[in-house]
């Protein structure tokens, strides 16, 4: 056994990497996995890794992700695998800390307790040779051992929440919480994945989108735990399992955000201002009667619609991996010409509401009931002055945005 000196992190001194005496050299696959006092599994995971590997026909390595403190580092290394021990520090966090570690083009994720079978990593293999960046495992796809999974687990949880992942973000993923997944090394440092936890399952899946990495789906095999192991679900207490669903919607949530913003927000924006301009010159009968109350309601729409449909594009924004997005935004809101429409709708706007201050003046400050349309064609000012205004401060937090990138 070996210890690492010329690592990325060698200096990071929460890290330590063990080198086994048998060591790969060249890999072209990197097989990682975390662990945590799995010494019951460990050996035959690693048989498993490399009986994968001669029947896919390629050269490939393990790498073990250890934060625990029984033998499984031990039994790692003498069946031939890399060891990174970590401190305790959550699922997502263990794959961040061993990125720097990977030294295989195609990496290749999963758990280590010999519930997915790794000696079947041919369609793995195949997906990368065929130009995939990000190769999807699919439990519903491929074969799920009988009783592998809670009954909840199967039939609501991972179809309800892959439904929703694929309504956020346009996918057609079967099985989004699939442990295991492969992604190219380029492909993974760009996703720079932030998740400690369970989350970043669902990370990786959202991240793959943004990025728009060519991605398969291939079939995997499920097994049910050994006999006398205990998941870390169970470990964890009965509650886990719905603190991993928890976490990954609100993962979903976040990284989808435009999805609730961008679309409802054009959608309000237009009928507030159908509504608004509908009423323009006074109230309208059409079975009910629609009054100035309704024309306020439509101002509040079209306002609230207009803002939901900026952040939305600066979420977008965000999100931006490539620049594609950013570069699209902008040549529609370019500075001159989105300050000439900006300033042209707020100023607008205020002449609009130029007659029902004169007549409010007039009349020695007082509103009577006799200022129709003055007031309907104010409101219709207001709602242009704010859209002019929204406009120009979105545009200027957009090219802001842009700059701190250093892209202008």
């Amino acid at each position: 056994m070996n210890h690492s000196q010329d690592t990325p992190d060698a200096k990071n001194i929460d890290l330590e990497l063990l080198i086994p005496a048998n060591d790969q050299k060249d890999p072209e696959f990197s097989l990682v996995v975390p662990a945590l006092n799995e010494a019951q599994t460990i050996s035959e995971f690693c048989r498993w890794c490399h009986e994968g590997f001669a029947v896919a026909g390629v050269v490939g390595e393990i790498l073990i992700v250890d934060s625990g403190s029984d033998e499984t580092a031990a039994l790692a290394l003498k069946n031939g695998a890399r060891v990174l021990k970590t401190p305790k520090r959550g699922l997502g966090r263990a794959y961040i800390d061993a990125t720097p570690f990977i030294r295989g083009k195609y990496v290749i994720m999963g758990d280590v307790d010999c519930t997915y079978d790794f000696r079947l990593l041919t369609p793995f293999v195949e997906g990368f040779r065929s130009g995939a960046e990000y190769v999807m495992g699919s439990r519903w796809k491929g074969s799920i051992e009988k009783g592998s999974m809670p009954w909840l687990h199967q039939y609501f949880g991972t179809p309800a929440t892959t439904r929703v992942l694929n309504l956020l973000f346009g996918s057609s993923f079967s099985d989004i919480h699939c442990g295991m997944r492969g992604v190219t090394k380029d492909g993974l440092e760009r996703m720079q994945l932030n998740s400690q936890s369970w989350e970043y399952a669902s990370e990786m899946v959202l991240k793959s989108v943004h990025l728009n990495l060519k991605t398969v789906e291939v079939p995997v095999t499920f097994y049910k735990d050994r006999k006398g192991r205990v998941s870390h679900h169970k470990r964890n207490g009965w509650f886990s399992p719905f603190q991993a669903a928890w976490i990954n919607l609100k993962a979903m949530f976040i990284y989808g955000a435009d999805f609730f913003l961008v679309k409802p927000g054009a959608t309000m924006f237009f009928l507030g201002l159908a509504l608004t301009l509908l009423l323009s010159l006074g109230p309208v009968t059409a079975g009910i009667t629609f009054s100035m109350y309704w024309m306020l309601f439509g101002l509040t729409l079209a306002v609230a619609g207009l803002h939901s449909f900026y952040l939305g594009i600066l979420v977008r924004t965000f999100y931006d991996y490539d620049g594609e997005v950013r570069k699209r935004y902008l040549s529609h809101f370019k500075y001159n010409h989105t300050f000439v429409v900006s300033g042209m709708l707020f100023i607008g706007g205020i002449l609009l509401a130029v007659p029902l201050i004169s007549v409010y003046v007039r009349n020695s400050f007082e509103l009577t009931n006799n200022i129709v349309p003055w007031s309907h064609l104010a409101v219709v000012g207001a709602l242009a002055a704010i859209c002019g205004f929204a406009t120009f401060t979105f545009m200027l937090v957009l090219h802001a945005g842009v700059l701190m990138r250093g892209e202008l």
